[in-house]
């Protein structure tokens, strides 16, 4: 036993790591007693790197390549252990071996919603997940922060600590940037870049990290989605984009633009003339704002067919001791068989100096004539009218 024992003292130790499992980030080589003999072979493999360490401190490193362990190629070691006449055999030092390959696999996601002030829909309420790319950066770091004592460290042990990371990231990101939920949605590959940078300086100096790719897709509330789908929040999102649109509350004018259309189609009734008003104050205004600023108003499209017939001429007319109207002559025809409008009913039209007879109207005269043929000359009074 004791020629066996000799013999197997003697032999050249192999140091590597074998690892197809792509979810291990660190690995500490085993050895009783952590005891390595003079002239130990270390072979480091593509996307491996060792790092010797010795009493907590860290060592000599090594990436891709195949080394033999004697006093020249452990400069660090040695010192730290103070060989001052050369290589002792055998020595002690912990060997761990870390994954420097990327690592695509790691999902993340946010556990609660984020809360979003929108301008068309007040407080909103998004989630986001998506995937995040890494690699370890700096073995000095990340041995310190991350491994400690343990043997061997896997992306479960830390996708926890970088899911807190990225979500409070995410929302520190989404409350800088001042965006609505609707620019949120379309602008998420703009936001996936700078999301990675809020992430990076979180863990590089941290844990030692790098990150290398952020995925995120933005979740909205159903009703926000359905609201969308309807029209009213897209419709306002086009008007965004317009240069004379201020920042009012944009669902607001989805429902003015709304009103305008249905008060259109009955042009006749008051409500139609005030929302007609207000819809020329608005675009007073916005040619105002266009001129403030130095642009040139839209130049008017060309029409497509023949201009609109002149609009009929329209009048004030007093109904019940009140002013009522403007209504055409042939509205005020139902008026006149109602016997709310008599020929003495005052009205009033642009031209007039002032409030006149029905009958003394030229336009409206023809209003109060007899429904029938007036009698022939020379003739009697009709049948059935003698006294």
């Amino acid at each position: 036993m004791g020629i066996i024992s000799k013999l197997k003292g003697e032999l050249v130790d192999i140091i590597e790591w074998l690892d197809d499992s792509r979810s291990t980030l660190a690995w500490r080589f085993p050895r009783y007693e952590n005891e390595i003999k003079n002239g130990a072979e270390l072979i480091v493999r593509e996307g491996q790197r060792a790092v010797f360490v010795y009493r907590g401190k860290l060592a000599d490193q090594f990436g891709p390549g195949h080394y033999q362990l004697v006093t020249e190629s452990l400069p660090i070691l040695s010192t730290l252990q103070g060989w001052e006449h050369g290589f002792r055999s055998p020595f002690r030092s912990e060997v761990y071996f870390i994954n420097t390959r990327p690592i695509t696999d790691l999902r993340w996601g946010t556990p609660s919603p984020v809360t979003v002030r929108d301008p068309d829909f007040t407080m909103v309420q998004v989630r986001a997940n998506g995937l995040c790319v890494l690699r370890i950066a700096d073995p000095e770091i990340f041995l310190r922060e991350v491994i400690g004592t343990d043997s061997s460290v896997s992306t479960d042990e830390i996708s926890e600590l970088l899911r807190r990371v990225i979500t409070q990231a995410f929302s520190d990101m989404v409350l800088e940037s001042g965006l609505g939920v609707i620019d949120l949605q379309g602008k998420q590959t703009e936001l996936a870049g700078r999301l990675k940078d809020y992430v990076q300086e979180r863990v590089d100096d941290e844990f030692g990290l790098k990150i290398e790719d952020v995925v995120m897709t933005i979740t909205l509330p159903e009703e926000v989605t359905e609201a969308m789908t309807r029209g009213v929040a897209r419709g306002v999102e086009q008007a965004r984009y317009l240069d004379n649109v201020g920042p009012m509350d944009r669902l607001q004018q989805g429902a003015a633009a709304e009103a305008m259309v249905e008060a259109a189609r009955n042009p006749g009734g008051g409500a139609g003339s005030m929302m007609g008003a207000g819809l020329g104050m608005a675009l007073g205004q916005q040619m105002g704002t266009m001129m403030a600023a130095g642009q040139a108003p839209p130049a008017a499209a060309p029409p497509a067919g023949p201009p609109p017939l002149p609009a009929a001429q329209q009048f004030h007319v007093e109904i019940s001791g009140q002013a009522a109207g403007p209504y055409t002559a042939d509205q005020l025809r139902g008026f006149v068989a109602a016997g709310q409008v008599t020929p003495a009913s005052l009205v009033w039209t642009n031209g007039m100096a002032g409030w006149a007879a029905a009958q003394t109207v030229p336009a409206l005269a023809a209003l109060f004539a007899p429904a029938g043929p007036p009698p022939l000359p020379g003739s009697g009074p009709a049948p059935g009218n003698t006294p």
